[in-house]
């Protein structure tokens, strides 16, 4: 049932996929700023879906529904105070929203994490605790799902106030915007990107490495926005894959938050888990550590 279920999301993704090109491809007349417009309004539109996805497929649509929200709010910092006082309002219930689903989507989170972790960690002594671990986060999970399906059935509330959020996003000026506005924007994610990693490698800070990883996750949203709406001249670039490893390692924060006194599982397994995952960590920041900075090429 769950390899049917993979192979339905797939089709639809690609379809959604080929709509979005067709969708572009007519837009490379269009102003600049609108077409900025027609990305965010897809990934929301998107959003709105994901979320109607029903049964064991609630945590992929989350989990692709929160994706789409921060892509959004990426488009949306690419205009900056050009779009108007209204941008920050629609931008900071979009941030209140995602946040709302953070629950379900950590629950999801940690499962795939044992997920990841079994298929690279095939020793003997380590696989039946990460086994037995990923039985107690299902579980977890499965509860997160009832819970989430009794306060808000078919999640109607909170795609409600998205409809109500993509129609705001619409209103805003983006037919206003310059070359110089998304230009600023960029050059402003690409020394954030690297003020937070400097910080991060310099501190061992699991609040700056965390931060280190939404200004790279941003940056790359926005390099995103600005490829589909044709304007891949002013796309920043960096190494997509230190990108993919600082959320590994964040996937393993999520690990250890769930090893304190509140965890789902035993207090033996809690304490092996937490120093595998502290090793894991380690081993992981020091790789990225060695890793060149995320920054533009000429």
């Amino acid at each position: 049932m769950q390899q049917a279920s993979a192979s339905e999301e797939g089709a639809g993704a690609g379809s959604r996929s080929a709509a979005a090109q067709a969708a572009t491809a007519g837009d490379s007349e269009r102003p600049p700023g609108l077409r900025l417009r027609g990305f965010a309004s897809r990934e929301l539109d998107q959003a709105l879906d994901a979320l109607g996805w029903r049964g064991n497929r609630i945590h992929s649509g989350v989990h692709l529904a929160r994706k789409s929200l921060r892509r959004a709010r990426a488009t949306l910092a690419l205009g900056g105070a050009a779009l108007g006082p209204g941008a920050a309002l629609i931008d900071r219930e979009l941030r209140r929203l995602n946040l709302d689903l953070s629950g379900l989507r950590d629950a999801h989170a940690l499962v795939e994490t044992f997920d990841r972790l079994l298929r690279s960690h095939t020793e003997a002594d380590i696989r039946p605790l990460l086994l037995r671990a990923r039985r107690r986060a299902a579980a977890g999970r499965a509860a997160a799902a009832r819970q989430a399906r009794a306060e808000d059935p078919d999640l109607g509330a909170r795609r409600s106030l998205l409809r109500v959020l993509r129609a705001g996003l619409r209103a805003l000026p983006w037919a206003d915007l310059q070359p110089g506005h998304w230009r600023e924007a960029v050059a402003a994610s690409l020394m954030r990107v690297a003020q937070t990693g400097a910080r991060a490698r310099r501190s061992g800070s699991n609040e700056d490495w965390h931060d280190w990883r939404r200004r790279a996750r941003r940056l790359s949203q926005q390099q995103r926005a600005l490829k589909a709406a044709k304007l891949g001249r002013d796309a920043p670039k960096f190494d997509k894959h230190q990108i993919e490893r600082l959320g590994e390692a964040q996937d393993l924060n999520l690990l250890l938050d769930h090893c304190g006194k509140r965890s789902p599982f035993g207090k033996p397994d809690r304490a092996a888990l937490k120093r595998f995952a502290q090793t894991e960590l380690a081993r992981q920041r020091e790789r990225i550590a060695g890793d060149g900075e995320i920054s533009a090429e000429d």
